[in-house]
């Protein structure tokens, strides 16, 4: 193992060149030990051989495109790593990845022996935190990917929305809104995921307690290429009982109140149906099931799934 010590000056210039490439405000401050004073003094910087790097078993990301990887191994081929890994010490000669799994794999594609690294101190939790907040600062990821990157960092650090805001540099207000879509019904959440709606959309669904309410509206956006203030329009007047005769309009029925079992079911059914289900009974155990289509598509849709 080679070990190069570096005056103060070149590693705040390496510092300054992360932050550039967009670590943000949580991950530097976790790299430099929260006291960038101490990380400077150990100056250490190492070239560790690749066979002696483990894998960060708290990696939440499991997917790498491969084409994306060969790309980079192409590019470590010609420039080298520009942004070295960061590592742990686990004994003499193993060490334990903290962040750069995408450049540690292309470097392995590349056929690199030995990579450049910083390491440093961390216990298992911090191991943890940093893995998911590097994870949190890629550009690819979508809002559910983001919700439930929050989610474990609140619940598996113990931080509250306070603290997470301040770990990930965002509002406490961004952080809550992030975390609501995850109450969201999965047809809803499966549209987030594939970027068929956006966070101000799923912010504006969340505000409807009813899940066919929100699946309606859902399938309205999607349709119609709803924009977010146009959505909002629509929820606002979802929720004003003064405003049924436009609400109507706008093909967002009243919420009914119903019992809490009868309500899981019209739950259900709208989730299974992907469609408004209107459930009606008269308390004595009777009632009946609207279940409204837009065309003859949308109909022989629905037959299809009860049918089955």
């Amino acid at each position: 193992m080679v070990v190069t010590h570096l005056t103060t000056a070149e590693l705040t210039s390496n510092m300054a060149k992360l932050q550039k490439r967009g670590l943000g405000k949580g991950l530097s401050s976790l790299l430099s030990d929260v006291d960038p004073s101490s990380y400077a003094e150990s100056k250490i910087f190492s070239e560790i051989k690749l066979e002696d790097i483990e894998a960060n078993p708290y990696q939440p990301r499991t997917a790498f495109e491969e084409s994306a990887l060969i790309e980079l191994s192409e590019s470590i081929k010609e420039h080298g790593i520009i942004q070295p890994i960061t590592v742990r010490k686990l004994s003499n000669n193993k060490y334990q990845l903290v962040s750069g799994e995408r450049r540690k794999r292309a470097s392995e594609i590349a056929g690199l022996k030995v990579v450049p690294a910083y390491i440093r101190t961390a216990d298992d939790q911090q191991m943890r935190e940093m893995a998911l907040i590097e994870n949190i600062q890629r550009e690819d990821l979508n809002a559910m990917e983001i919700a439930l990157s929050y989610q474990r960092l609140i619940t598996e650090c113990n931080l509250n929305q306070e603290d997470l805001g301040k770990r990930v540099g965002k509002k406490r207000s961004t952080v809550t809104n992030y975390l609501r879509i995850l109450k969201l019904p999965p047809d809803v959440q499966s549209a987030i995921r594939d970027n068929l709606i956006g966070i101000g959309h799923a912010k504006e669904l969340t505000n409807l307690t009813d899940v066919g309410d929100q699946l309606v509206l859902l399938k309205r956006i999607i349709e119609e290429k709803l924009s977010v203030r146009k959505v909002e329009e629509i929820v606002r007047q979802a929720l004003n009982p003064e405003e049924e005769k436009q609400q109507q309009t706008n093909n967002i029925p009243s919420i009914k109140a119903l019992t809490p079992a009868y309500k899981r079911v019209q739950e259900n059914l709208a989730s299974l149906l992907g469609t408004k289900v209107q459930l009606k009974t008269n308390g004595k155990d009777k009632g009946e099931i609207k279940i409204p289509f837009h065309n003859v598509e949308d109909l022989n849709r629905i037959l299809e799934l009860i049918e089955k």
